[in-house]
């Protein structure tokens, strides 16, 4: 199935984009850590970042605290296209903050459901048909039932990508039905959210991945990525295999709790996080660090 092909005059989403995770030094934000971070995985070759998202822990920053998170990635970037995360329940001060996020040089706004409310379909339909009137950058659907407790309709979605400035979604829907009738009505880029669907979404038409796992063994993931995107399944297939421990093992404990303790191990934060989000246990820690010096091996 071919890939969904943007035109002159729509963005192009495609490619590993890194869900950033946000450094932390005695309790405050660790700005020359994300700012060497965004460098580094510029230098490993990914198409763009997209902070204040769950793996960023936007839920524990105040909104001045996300605005300085913004700057530095889009300071650090060096050009490199940033997405911008926003959630909420809450549409008056929804609007507002994408009014505002929107005087950033941003490439979009990745915005989820409504959570806890949890509204009709006719109401998800407004909560982001509001947003994107209230954007003057593109947005994309963020598709995760599991944490806002919304699930967005197959023809709901399809009936979003009617509006002029939705232009993909980060599918994280758990529906491989509603996937696929997305990326076959052709509107939308489908962009997965769920690290370990990155082959299966991308082999069935999808664009690319925003996923937390970009972190690490970035340039296999990079290289992935494009002969996915250029189909060439077989070689794709011997960059994923070996992957697939390292995927089920980011995420065998909230999530960024194991990928900081893999990039603090590295060197490149500190292994810290915001309550109630909590540190990696220390033997998944060490299976980690095991696992991914092994995968670094020529």
């Amino acid at each position: 199935m071919p890939h969904q092909q943007p035109t002159a005059d729509t963005p192009d989403f495609s490619g590993l984009w890194v869900a950033l995770v946000t450094p932390f030094r005695d309790g405050a934000v660790d700005h020359t850590a994300l700012a060497a971070l965004v460098r580094r995985l510029a230098g490993d070759g990914v198409t763009g970042f997209v902070p204040c998202g769950s793996t960023g822990e936007a839920a524990a920053l105040d909104e001045t605290e996300q605005l300085a998170v913004l700057d530095t990635v889009l300071t650090a970037a060096r050009g490199l296209p940033v997405v911008m995360g926003m959630s909420g329940y809450h549409l008056g001060k929804a609007t507002a903050w994408a009014r505002k996020l929107s005087e950033r040089p941003l490439a979009g706004l990745l915005a989820s459901a409504p959570h806890y409310v949890r509204p009709s379909q006719a109401g998800v339909l407004e909560w982001f048909g509001a947003i994107a009137d209230a954007s003057t950058v593109p947005v994309l659907v963020y598709d995760i039932p599991y944490r806002t407790g919304v699930t967005i309709a197959r023809d709901t979605m399809l009936a979003l990508a009617e509006h002029p400035r939705i232009r993909g979604i980060k599918d994280c829907g758990g529906d491989m039905a509603k996937t696929r009738a997305v990326i076959a009505d052709g509107r939308l880029q489908v962009l997965t959210g769920e690290d370990h669907q990155i082959f299966a979404t991308m082999a069935e038409g999808g664009v690319g991945a925003i996923a937390a796992s970009g972190h690490v063994q970035t340039k296999r993931l990079v290289r992935l990525v494009r002969l996915l995107a250029e189909n060439r399944l077989a070689e794709a297939r011997a960059e994923w295999q070996p992957l697939q421990p390292l995927l089920e093992m980011l995420f065998a404990e909230p999530n960024p709790g194991p990928l900081k303790a893999l990039l603090a191990h590295a060197g490149e934060l500190r292994d810290e996080l915001r309550s109630p989000m909590t540190r990696a246990s220390d033997g998944l820690r060490e299976r980690l660090v095991a696992l991914d010096a092994r995968l670094s091996r020529p």
